[in-house]
């Protein structure tokens, strides 16, 4: 079943009963709306005067459901996710932690790959033109991506990504789509951590990123080919004439991320269905059940 998405933007106050998610106005006993804990993958909460019940981040949480809150920037800054999701959680954490460096360098090599396959797939969709030096890079990743063909991807990538602005450089406090890129990778970690730890991972251990201070490397890293995605999406915002400010308007189409229709094993899936596929095959290389990543592709 498809996971929702629920955005709050004005004040109020939820709770829990029944299994149900109740939504009120602060200060009002009327009842707004009711949701189905069950049928929510993800909640934004993007306004300071937002209230929730201990008993319903406990049941959101039981329910693997990744909670983003946001800054007065309204920018995504903070993820509440279970501690507890897998029934064989320990195993998995301890194949996990006992990984060994060839097998990471190996999964780091697949999902490289996967990654410029997918930004070569975006550019032929923005220039309309096939550009074969990715094509290259893609084929040319060797274990580890010892060369660092990642980052050469990316040097060219954004420098051709928007052929209405070739002045565009991607970073995170330069404005512009950025804000709209930031905001869409934000909503993305969410969606892939969620997915690891439903698959009984540990989303802080990473197979490539290990900065001390991230809590997320191991997201960082599977979601690095998912985030062309992102990318495409914030261009047809700004193709369709939407301003690059966070409006309602772009986040509420950032938003429908988790429900992108993707492409993973040949077949047409939600993105966050496909994360939860991507996870479940990372838990099963570390077992040694299988050797390859199942990440989406694009086609071009």
């Amino acid at each position: 079943m498809i996971k929702r998405t629920l955005y709050f933007e004005n004040p109020a106050y939820l709770s829990v009963r029944l299994g149900q998610l109740v939504i009120k106005k602060p200060d009002s006993d009327e009842t707004v709306k009711t949701v189905p804990i069950e049928d929510i993958g993800m909640i934004v909460l993007d306004n300071s005067r937002i209230t929730l019940t201990h008993g319903l981040m406990s049941a959101l949480t039981e329910n693997n459901c990744a909670v983003v809150s946001c800054s007065g920037s309204h920018l995504p800054t903070g993820l509440l996710l279970p501690l507890y999701c897998n029934s064989i959680q320990s195993e998995r954490f301890r194949k996990q932690i006992d990984a060994s460096q060839p097998l990471k360098k190996q999964l780091w090599q697949q999902t490289v790959k996967a990654k410029i396959h997918n930004q070569a797939a975006v550019l032929f969709y923005t220039t309309g033109e096939v550009h074969n030096n990715m094509a290259i890079w893609e084929k040319s990743v060797r274990s580890g991506d010892a060369d660092n063909l990642e980052a050469r991807a990316a040097a060219y990538y954004w420098k051709n990504i928007f052929p209405d602005n070739p002045g565009f450089v991607r970073g995170q406090f330069e404005g512009n789509a950025n804000d709209l890129l930031n905001y869409g990778y934000a909503i993305l970690r969410a969606i892939i951590a969620r997915a690891l730890v439903g698959s009984g991972l540990l989303p802080t251990l990473g197979i490539h990123h290990h900065n001390r201070y991230d809590a997320y490397c191991l997201a960082d890293d599977i979601m690095e080919p998912y985030r062309p995605y992102v990318d495409m999406l914030v261009y047809d915002i700004l193709q369709s004439g939407t301003s690059a400010e966070l409006s309602k308007e772009s986040k509420t189409r950032l938003l429908s991320l988790p429900v992108t229709d993707v492409t993973i094993n040949g077949r047409r899936s939600p993105l966050m269905v496909a994360a939860t596929q991507t996870s479940a095959s990372l838990a099963k290389c570390f077992s040694g059940e299988v050797k390859n990543l199942t990440f989406p592709l694009m086609e071009f």
